[in-house]
Formats: C-alpha cells, sequence, structure tokens
C-alpha cells in the first residue's frame, strides 16, 4: 500500500542557480514527486533564479526535459507534470550584482505571497553571503524565510566560519539550514530508530561489546568533467568532513532527550568535541591519502585522475582512511575507521558495527570456528540492514557452525517508493524542523578536527599515494587496519 503524505503549508521556494545541475537533477524532480505524492497544495509556487536569460516557457520546457530524464517513466503522469510546470515562474537575478532583485521582489509579491518563503542556495558557496545580502537589501525577508545553504561550506575552519557569519549577519541561526543529503538518507535515519527504539541494541551499543565501527563511502565514479571543480576540495573536504562524520555522530551520541532539533544536535556536537585530535606524528600512522592512477573498472579501462585534470600535477587525494577515537566513557578503545574514495571496485556507502567475539568457544575448530556478530547497515544502494550471526548449518554429519544474515531490505520488505533524501529534506525545510540540518557550532567542530589532519599531511610532505583506479584504494589502507589486527569489510566477507 502505497504511504499517505500530509499536506504540508503552502509555500513559495525560490532556487538560486535553478537552471544548475542539482536544481535540475535533484531539486525539481524532488519537489515534484512530493507534488505527485499530494504534498503540495495549490497554492505552493516554484522559483527559479539565474543569469540565463529564459522565458518563463523556455524554463518551464528545461524543467519538463529534466523531469523526463531524472524521473521514472511510471511516475510521469501527463496531468501531475502539467499541473507541475504550471507552478514554475522563472526570474533573471545576477546574484553577485543588483540587477533582478526588484523583479524577484514583484513576483513574489504578486497576488497572495505564502507566509513561508525558501530560498534554496544551489550555487558555489563564495555567493552565499552575498546572496543573503540582497536578500536583506531588496527587503524579501519575511517572518516565515528559510535560506538552505549546501556543503561545502568553506575549505577551513576560518572559511566556514565567514560563511556562516556573513549569512548569519541577515539571517537568524533558526532559519538557517545546512543541508547535507545524507542525513536525509531512509537508512541513515534508520539508525536512529535502531538504537533507540529496539532494547537489544543499546545496553551492548559501547566499548564492553563492540570491537570497532568502519564506515565507508565508495564510489566507482572519478572527477571526470568536475575535475578542476573537484580539486580545490578533495576526498577529505568533499566526504569526511560532512557526510561521514554526520554518520560517525550518529553512531556515536548519547541517547538525546527527544528527537527536538537541538537536542538532537546537542548530542552530535559532544561527539564532535570528543574526538581525540589527530596532530603530529599520528597523522602519519592514522591516516592515509591516496590518488587512484589509471586502471579497469567492470573490465573497461579508466583514466587516471592526473589524465582528467589534462596532465596538471595535483596533490589533491581522491582517497582518504581516517583512524578515529572518541574519548569518552561509551567508546574509550574503540576506533571508528572512516574510508572514502573514488574510482574503487563500487559503489556504496555503509556502516559496519562489528562486535567483539564471544569471550570463551565451546565448540571445537572441527565445527568451523566461531565468528564474531556483525551489524551492517548499507546506505546505498540497495537500502538493508543486515545482522550477520551464527547458527547451526541445518543437516546430519555433526555441528557444523554457519554465519549468515537477518537481512532487512527495504525495497523488498516495504514494496514502496520512499521519499528521496532531498526531497524529505525540502519538506523539513518547509516545516521548520531543523533536527536534520546542521547547526553553526556543529561545521565549526568537524573542522577543528580535520584542520590539523590536513596541517600534518603538508607538514609532513604526506603526497597522495597512488592505487589503481577499480582497486579498494593504496596498500597502506589495509596496513592501517592490519595494524590493529583488523581487515575492511570486503575483505572478511
Amino acid at each position: 500500500m502505497a504511504p499517505s503524505f500530509k499536506p504540508v503549508e503552502p509555500f513559495d521556494i525560490v532556487v538560486f542557480g535553478g537552471t544548475g545541475d542539482l536544481a535540475l537533477r535533484k531539486l525539481l524532480p524532488g519537489l515534484y514527486h512530493r507534488d505527485l505524492d499530494g504534498q503540495l497544495e495549490p497554492q505552493v509556487r516554484i522559483f527559479g533564479a539565474a543569469r540565463g536569460t529564459l522565458t518563463r516557457e523556455g524554463y518551464q520546457k528545461m524543467v519538463r526535459e529534466a523531469l523526463k530524464q531524472f524521473v521514472k517513466e511510471a511516475d510521469l503522469e501527463r496531468a501531475k507534470v502539467d499541473a507541475f510546470i504550471e507552478r514554475l515562474q522563472f526570474v533573471r537575478v545576477d546574484a553577485s550584482g543588483d540587477a533582478g532583485w526588484d523583479d524577484l521582489r514583484a513576483a513574489l509579491e504578486e497576488g497572495t505571497p505564502n507566509d513561508i518563503r525558501v530560498f534554496y542556495l544551489a550555487v558555489g558557496p563564495g555567493l552565499f553571503g552575498t546572496i543573503c545580502k540582497k536578500l536583506a537589501e531588496h527587503d524579501l525577508r519575511t517572518p516565515g524565510t528559510r535560506i538552505v545553504i549546501e556543503k561545502p561550506l568553506g575549505t577551513d575552519f576560518a572559511s566556514a566560519q565567514a560563511i556562516n557569519d556573513a549569512v548569519g549577519e541577515h539571517f537568524e541561526e533558526h532559519q538557517i539550514f545546512r543541508i547535507d543529503h545524507y542525513l536525509g538518507k531512509e537508512s541513515v535515519q534508520n539508525l536512529v530508530v535502531l538504537r533507540f527504539a529496539n532494547r537489544l541494541f543499546e545496553p551492548i551499543w559501547n566499548a564492553t561489546a563492540i570491537d570497532h565501527v568502519q564506515i565507508t563511502v565508495a564510489e566507482d565514479l572519478g572527477a571526470g568533467e568536475r575535475a578542476g571543480y573537484y580539486d580545490q576540495s578533495g576526498a577529505t573536504r568533499d566526504m569526511v568532513q560532512n557526510h561521514i562524520l554526520q554518520m560517525l555522530c550518529l553512531v556515536a551520541m548519547e541517547p538525546p532527550a527527544s528527537l527536538d532539533a537541538d537536542a538532537l544536535r546537542d548530542e552530535k556536537l559532544k561527539v564532535l568535541r570528543s574526538l581525540r585530535p589527530i596532530v603530529g606524528d599520528d597523522v602519519r600512522s592514522k591516516t592515509v591519502r591516496g590518488q587512484y592512477r589509471g586502471g579497469a573498472i567492470d573490465g573497461k579501462p579508466v583514466p587516471g585522475y592526473l589524465e582528467e585534470l589534462n596532465g596538471h600535477v595535483s596533490t589533491t587525494e581522491t582517497f582518504v582512511v581516517v583512524k578515529a577515537e572518541i574519548e569518552n566513557w561509551r567508546w574509550n578503545g574503540v576506533p571508528f575507521y572512516l574510508r572514502t574514495g573514488k574510482r574503487l571496485p563500487s559503489r556504496h556507502s555503509e556502516i559496519v558495527i562489528q562486535f567483539k567475539s564471544v569471550p570463551h568457544s565451546i565448540f571445537g575448530e572441527a565445527t568451523g570456528g566461531l565468528t564474531a556478530n556483525r551489524l551492517v547497515l548499507r546506505l546505498q544502494p540497495n537500502e538493508s540492514v543486515k545482522l550477520f550471526m551464527t547458527i547451526k548449518d541445518p543437516g546430519p554429519g555433526g555441528l557444523r557452525l554457519r554465519d549468515v544474515p537477518l537481512n532487512l531490505s527495504f525495497a523488498e520488505t516495504f514494496h514502496i517508493r520512499y521519499p528521496d533524501a532531498y526531497e524529505r529534506l525540502l519538506m523539513d525545510v518547509v516545516r521548520g524542523n531543523a533536527s536534520l540540518f546542521m547547526r553553526k557550532d556543529e561545521v565549526a567542530a568537524a573542522w577543528r578536527w580535520i584542520d590539523p589532519i590536513r596541517q600534518g599531511w603538508e607538514d609532513f610532505n604526506m603526497t597522495p599515494k597512488l592505487y589503481a583506479a577499480g582497486s579498494w584504494g593504496p596498500t597502506d589502507a589495509t596496513a592501517l587496519i592490519a595494524r590493529d589486527g583488523r581487515n575492511w569489510y570486503e575483505d572478511a566477507i
């Protein structure tokens, strides 16, 4: 049975960068799906804002083509598409200049304006402060205004603070929604439910029972046409500082008093502040940088990173491993192995909770031996939760032990299409629910932990180790976890 979605309050949304890749690939298809499921009231209006010279009809045609490309054909109901397209308007606005802002205000004030006004900044972070200033100067703010800003939020602590200060000069903290689409994923939110709605997990969710945690975000694609942009960030800024640290927080945080936004974010902040700093020689022993060279993915040759940069010399990492440690009672002695990279063998994101072995085995070696329990949360693709347990292998001929998963596949269990991360997060913005969005002090704490690592790489001249595209990164990544007597999850199965 299809889920029932309650309509949200009527709102106006202005997407700066409305003709860009994020808007056409994710935001507008996401809004269409929410319309398809009945969550958008007839009064909802959607404005694309960009510097291009488009008419309203031209923009509507552009979005219609995007829907054909990024929405499944089965969901493209003609009447629904037509109704959604009619919501769209286009305003030519120079984000860094003065042209178009009065036109935008006139368009928003036409007819009966909605009380809730969302400004989504699908543009580079260098424009965040400028756009917010223009919104204030041209009297575009309302009491119901929300501002949504995308990552990357700066390149280090200082630049992130400057962006936050520039945005905060014109908007209150409760109006600012720093989006991390990973937090909108169904399986990420299920992590909170899994921990705090099931009594069997919380008593053993600590150093007494858990040996270590692995968090992996792997991509089989390279930087490709985005290589020039990617070279300014690298894997650490692009993935670790935001996505991966946010997942670490959800795994490691204490139970919040409620799901209230600040209660949840207070607990995540405690985790970030409890991370043991990685400085000095620890940078050598607890981190690995890598950069892919040419190789093969699915049997097809692919170029190396420097080839995608047209031969330019670069020390930007496309792969990184960090051994993180949390200095508190719950997690003392439990390492968190964080790993992300491009041009790896497959595209997947997962969290592996590796439990300790039983203290004593009563089973002989002839049974096949014991395997420690493992909880695996697959975030993408094919979202699932697997709990690996040891059971008796059925049949006569003696006792044989076998490691098998209790497998909850979301697709096989629920048989429905559940909202994409951006769909859910957009509706939370409209509702004013900031639970799944980062607070200013969270961003600052994450950068304070990341900056010394990057400084250490520079101080020790730790240039990235090369690894073949299609492999699991440089051999140093295997050596890092092997020194602790452990294996990466895919090596253990």
